[in-house]
């Protein structure tokens, strides 16, 4: 059964090269989210996310919400299996299909066709599926005969096409999204949305992090809301 399962977890980040700067001015210049610490060796760390405690089960839309820095984006990326917990245990049962950075593994010099196939190996599909996948890639993008010409000359809206259509369709039974897609004009747009709106719909689980209270709302059934790596607030919706 598709299930995700947080116990205990935190994530945190070493920061090396501090020299003699003090703490306030460390902190100053720190753009990471969460709170400044030592670790047990005496070594700076970044809270990022401190006493994860969770369970995500079968149709389930959950909302990751919080100001900037608050950890969703650590969150997902932990989910993803991008980061590892630094205590705590962590288990996801179920494929998971992410829209963190969709241009991951583009090659500039190969084509849109070639990074169709590059793209779905390196997201753990066979070429023979992506193969199977390009007509509903290439009907999604709208790049049609652009898919035969070197990525390197894509405008960036036509690489945002190619990496949303990769990502939106692979096969998944857990759902992870930073941000809802609003991407190039409005005619794509609205067939972007149609297809995540489907994606979302059919999916066991699916986890957004947003700023948006409203989408949020909207979408999901599940509100977890974070605050400096710590959940100060899980609550239906």
């Amino acid at each position: 059964m598709t299930k995700i399962v947080l116990d205990n977890v935190a994530v945190e980040f070493p920061i090396y090269g501090l020299g003699n700067l003090s703490w306030r001015k460390n902190l100053l210049h720190l753009t990471t989210a969460g709170k400044l610490a030592k670790d047990a060796h005496n070594i700076p760390i970044v809270r990022a996310l401190t006493d994860i405690n969770f369970i995500i089960e079968p149709g389930q839309r959950v909302g990751l919400s919080g100001h900037n820095g608050s950890g969703k984006s650590t969150m997902l990326r932990l989910l993803a299996g991008i980061y590892a917990p630094t205590r705590g245990n962590i288990t996801v049962n179920g494929k998971i299909a992410s829209i963190l950075d969709i241009f991951l593994g583009m090659d500039e010099e190969a084509t849109g066709y070639e990074n169709i196939l590059l793209r779905g190996v390196l997201l753990g599909e066979s070429v023979a599926s992506m193969r199977r996948r390009t007509p509903e890639i290439k009907e999604l993008s709208g790049l049609d005969n652009y898919l035969e010409l070197p990525v390197r000359t894509y405008s960036t809206g036509m690489r945002v096409r190619l990496g949303f259509a990769i990502s939106m369709t692979m096969d998944a039974d857990i759902f992870l999204l930073d941000e809802w897609l609003a991407v190039g004009d409005a005619q794509f747009r609205e067939k972007a949305e149609a297809h995540l709106k489907s994606v979302v719909d059919n999916a066991a689980v699916v986890v957004i992090a947003s700023h948006d209270e409203t989408l949020l709302k909207s979408v999901c059934n599940r509100i977890i809301r974070l605050e400096n790596g710590f959940i100060v607030e899980d609550k239906a919706n």
